[in-house]
């Protein structure tokens, strides 16, 4: 019982972070382009939140992109990666 209980647990969370990248792409396809492109970063901030998200996994990248988007403003900028 315990085992079951712990595959699912990690079958959510796998599907949990597939969820939230789909959630940014759709963000990425249907946001307008002016405030897609005020990301002063490269790359941008949502795809630095796809990308700590598969690096550090969910609750690590989360926290990771929301504090690059605290940071997403002028005079800030330049290349950042997680």
């Amino acid at each position: 019982m315990r085992f079951a209980l712990t595959c699912l647990c990690v079958f959510t969370v796998v599907r949990m972070r597939g969820i939230l990248i789909w959630f940014i792409r759709l963000y990425q396809r249907y946001a307008s382009a002016d405030i897609r492109l005020a990301c002063v970063f490269e790359p941008g901030c949502s795809e630095y939140m796809i990308l700590s998200m598969q690096k550090y996994g969910i609750l690590k990248g989360i926290s990771k992109g929301i504090e690059r988007l605290k940071r997403c403003h002028l005079p800030n900028g330049g290349t950042d990666y997680p």
